[in-house]
């Protein structure tokens, strides 16, 4: 691949972390349609910045810095109201132009998205931030609004759900998790998780509302697909709050869903997807201040030639924690 050429209002880093996320999987398996080959995959990084634009202004080389994985151009009414996740022109990187599976990146509109990377903070830990926590803190605090002492349901606890785990908790919430894998509900339950519910045997949505006395406050789907998001708005209680925060892609983009249960609990649905970068330092200083320790989430630490191996992960369901590539030199 050519080298990445450094955008005017943007800079070029060289990577130190980039994290294997499921979002990956679906644009290696040709799901998702923005994705045109050539292609290079990867949207969880951080990096040390090598050039810059000649429009930059906040940064120089020599920084460590992260990105959220929608780059917002800064500009346009949508990201002067401060939600850059839905701006008109964004760039995905490893979606709609090349990716972090890489030893370079070109990072565009970098005054409006890159955040400073705190002293100290581990490459492997600040590249698993870059999609399932940001997601995963966007869809607890900017869209549902979760309150301490609420219960907060997560149906897939692969790297998105095991991160709401954890903020749940650190927000003062009470954590119901639910998965078909043994070893993820066992590690749920280690990191902090009030119950599990292996939803591989009975009627998960009512185990829930049984664990919690009348249903969640707030349930996030991470998975995408039908059986979880069903479960997902049926566990609520009423006036519920329901966050989809797994990508519905092939398949799945067309769900047949339980809407009695939406009129009759008169229950929110939200859609949330990633974080506008305005929004890391909340984030950062939370895990700097101690509140919450996201380290287990990450499992293993890769070179770049095994990202194909950990992509066919997700053909099944995935081991817990999540990949990083930290070596890109192989």
């Amino acid at each position: 691949m050519p080298e990445p050429a450094c955008p005017a209002d943007g800079v070029v880093m060289r990577l130190l972390a980039c994290g294997v996320c499921r979002s990956d999987w679906h644009a290696w398996t040709g799901a998702d349609s923005d994705v045109a080959l050539p292609h290079v995959c990867g949207h969880e990084y951080c990096g040390t910045v090598e050039e810059i634009g000649r429009e930059v202004r906040g940064f120089a080389v020599g920084d460590r810095v992260i990105a959220p994985f929608i780059l917002a151009c800064g500009r346009c009414a949508d990201c002067r109201a401060g939600n850059q996740t839905i701006c008109a022109t964004q760039a995905v990187p490893g979606f709609t132009c090349a990716g972090a599976f890489a030893e370079r990146i070109a990072v565009p509109h970098a005054d409006a998205n890159l955040a400073h990377l705190p002293e100290g903070m581990d490459p492997a830990l600040a590249a698993a931030l870059g999609c399932r926590v940001t997601t995963a803190w966007q869809a607890l605090t900017g869209r549902a609004a979760l309150a301490p002492g609420e219960w907060l349901a997560v149906h897939g606890t692969g790297g998105v759900g095991i991160s709401a785990v954890l903020l749940g908790r650190a927000l003062g919430a009470r954590v119901v998790a639910v998965d078909v894998v043994a070893e993820k509900r066992e590690q749920a339950h280690a990191l902090g998780a009030d119950a599990v519910v292996n939803a591989a045997e009975g009627d998960a949505a009512e185990a829930i509302r049984e664990v919690t006395g009348g249903g969640a406050h707030v349930s996030v789907e991470a998975l995408g697909i039908p059986q979880t998001t069903t479960a997902s708005i049926r566990c609520l209680r009423k006036l519920g709050r329901h966050v989809q925060v797994g990508m519905p892609a092939g398949e799945h983009t067309t769900m047949a869903l339980p809407m009695d249960a939406v009129y009759s609990g008169q229950l929110a649905l939200y859609g949330t997807r990633g974080m506008p970068g305005w929004r890391y330092p909340s984030l950062l200083a939370l895990i700097e201040g101690g509140h919450v320790d996201l380290s287990p989430i990450v499992a293993r630490r890769v070179r770049l030639s095994d990202a194909t191996a950990e992509l066919k992960l997700f053909d099944a369901p995935a081991p817990p924690g999540i990949a990083v590539i930290t070596d890109f030199a192989a």
